[in-house]
Order: C-alpha cells, then sequence, then structure tokens
C-alpha cells in the first residue's frame, strides 16, 4: 500500500503540473491585457509598462511560469523597491481586483464551500442511497416505479430552477426559513444549518437522483450473486444480507461518483452560490470572470483540480476496505 501511494502521490504531482501549464498557457494567450486591466482606462504608456514589470508580465511565458512555480513552493514578490509586495507561501498569484493574494481569497471563501458540500452530501447520500436500496429490494413493484420517476423528474430539473423554487415557496410565501446566507458554525450551529438547508437540498435533489439509479442497478446485481444466496440459504438475517454484502459489494460505483462530485463541488458550486448570495469559491470565481482576474480564476482552476485529483485517490485507498478482493 505504501508503494501504491508513492506511485498515486508522484502521479498527482505530475497530473497538478500539467493542468498549470495548460491552463498558465490558455491565460497566456487570451487577448485581455491583466496589466491594462489594473492599470486602469486613463494609463498612460509609462504606466502600463511598469504596472507589466511590476507583474512579472514583461518577461516571456516560460519565465513567468517558472516565476509562478517558483512562487507555489516558495513565494515571490511582485514588483521591486519599497512598493514591492510579498505574496507568501503557496503563491497562486496576486488578485489585482482585490489587491489581495490569491491564496488569502481562497481560504477566506473556502469554509463557505466545504459547509455547502459536505452538508448537501450528506443529505444526497441519504436520500439517494436510502431510494436506491428500497427499489432494488422491491424491484418492479410500484414502490420501485414510484421512486424511479421521481428520481428521473428530480434530475431533469435544472438547480438553478430548483433554488429559485425554493426562495420563492420557503422563503418568500412561506417564511419558514431565512434568506441564506453564511454563519460561522463556531458562532451559532443553528444558524449555520439553518442558513444553509434551501442550497443544502437544491444540490442534493440533483444529485440523489443520480445516486439513487445507480444504487437500485448496483444493489440489484449485488443481490444476485450467488453468495448472496448462499447466504440467504444458511438463514442469515435479512438485514446483515443486505447491509453487511449486498450494499457493501455494490458501494464501489457509489464511491466513484461520490469522490468526483465531493471533489468538484468542494472548489465551489458556481450557479448555487450565486443564486443564494453565498460567497464561497464558486461565486470568487464567478466575480473573477466578470472582471477578468486571471490569477483567480488560475488559482481557483488549480483548487479545483487538486480536490478532485485528491478525491479520486481516496476513492482508490477506499476500495481496498471496501471490497477486499480490490487488494489482490
Amino acid at each position: 500500500m505504501i508503494l501504491y501511494l508513492g506511485r498515486r502521490l508522484i502521479g498527482v504531482a505530475g497530473i497538478m503540473l500539467a493542468i498549470c501549464a495548460i491552463t498558465f498557457t490558455i491565460f497566456y494567450l487570451l487577448p485581455n491585457d491583466p496589466a491594462a486591466a489594473a492599470c486602469g482606462k486613463t494609463c498612460s504608456p509609462d504606466r502600463l509598462a511598469e504596472v507589466k514589470a511590476a507583474m512579472g508580465l514583461d518577461k516571456p511565458i516560460w519565465e513567468q511560469f517558472g516565476a509562478y512555480l517558483a512562487g507555489i513552493v516558495a513565494g515571490r514578490d511582485y514588483g521591486s523597491g519599497p512598493s514591492a509586495v510579498h505574496c507568501g507561501f503557496p503563491c497562486l498569484g496576486y488578485s489585482y481586483e482585490y489587491s489581495l493574494p490569491v491564496w488569502d481569497l481562497l481560504v477566506d471563501r473556502l469554509p463557505v464551500s466545504v459547509s455547502l458540500a459536505l452538508g448537501a452530501a450528506v443529505l444526497w447520500l441519504v436520500l439517494g442511497l436510502g431510494a436506491g436500496v428500497t427499489s432494488a429490494l422491491r424491484k418492479d413493484k410500484p414502490t420501485d416505479r414510484i421512486l424511479m420517476v421521481l428520481s428521473v423528474g428530480t434530475a431533469s430539473l435544472p438547480v438553478y430552477f430548483t433554488s429559485i423554487m425554493l426562495i420563492w415557496g420557503v422563503v418568500r410565501s412561506a417564511g419558514l426559513l431565512p434568506y441564506p446566507s453564511y454563519h460561522q458554525f463556531t458562532d451559532n450551529p443553528f444558524e449555520w444549518a439553518s442558513n444553509l438547508l434551501l442550497p443544502w437540498i437544491a444540490l442534493a435533489l440533483l444529485y440523489a437522483a443520480q445516486y439513487a439509479r445507480q444504487s437500485r442497478n448496483s444493489m440489484i446485481e449485488a443481490l444476485n450473486e450467488p453468495y448472496i444466496r448462499t447466504a440467504r440459504a444458511k438463514g442469515m438475517p435479512a438485514r446483515t444480507v443486505t447491509v453487511k454484502h449486498g450494499l457493501r459489494s455494490g458501494m464501489t460505483p457509489i464511491l466513484t461518483i461520490f469522490g468526483m462530485d465531493l471533489g468538484g463541488l468542494l472548489a465551489g458550486a458556481v450557479i448555487t452560490e450565486s443564486i443564494f448570495g453565498l460567497p464561497g469559491i464558486g461565486r470568487l470565481f464567478y466575480d473573477g470572470l466578470l472582471r477578468s482576474d486571471q490569477p483567480v480564476i488560475l488559482g481557483v482552476t488549480l483548487l479545483a483540480a487538486f480536490f478532485i485529483v485528491v478525491a479520486n485517490l481516496l476513492v482508490d485507498v477506499l476500495y481496498a476496505y471496501v471490497d477486499p478482493r480490490v487488494r489482490y
């Protein structure tokens, strides 16, 4: 396992380096000039040249990329002399719109996106696995058909439509919950949960449908295996057969999609955060696109790639514990 993890970590480093290089090159080839945006509309040519030198944009692309990589592992300075700005480790660039290092912006927004992703993940796992297992145990019965029709229906609804309907029905019409905002969990756990409940539900309804269909198919396949029939023939309790043997065997594909979904959401849900006004990483990415703040866009892209790659690595490790056959 140690050798396997070592090889995978080397692969993770290679993937992150490739993503960084491709993304950096794309931003370099874009027609937008970050120095011109930072300098302003009334910027003179001399001042524009000074801003480019301070941002390191007057150098060839390979030197800019090398300085960017060095900044990630050791920090870097933007500009020189008394006006130099230091960007500490890990430096993912310096936002000229916020006048802050990109890493500081990400750390400030990360708790919002993590709270949103983890809460929604718990809901969609409970709803999706519950509906999928129930449908598998009642295959081709009315309960199975109703649950699958509901799952297809909820999967067909865009998240922005569900979010708007939840705001209109629960907040404005019924007044059951406050308009979503972010509160620190340590300050008041109840306010933290009540203000994030609607975004959790909006995301959970979208993802739970996929998990319901996937878990149903996996459970039906697992329950038809010979070892399941043997366990039943030996008189093993139905709950033990279903949970310990059937569900555990059918969890492998669920882990795969769960790792991808959770890894993507940890880097921000752009649409959900924008509609509910949550100051997460997704909203930061959206604002960066509107303002052409390329360091912010690049930083969020790298963070998203990091979460997805690490999530895939953790899923591969969990395979060995969920399904002992993987160890061999």
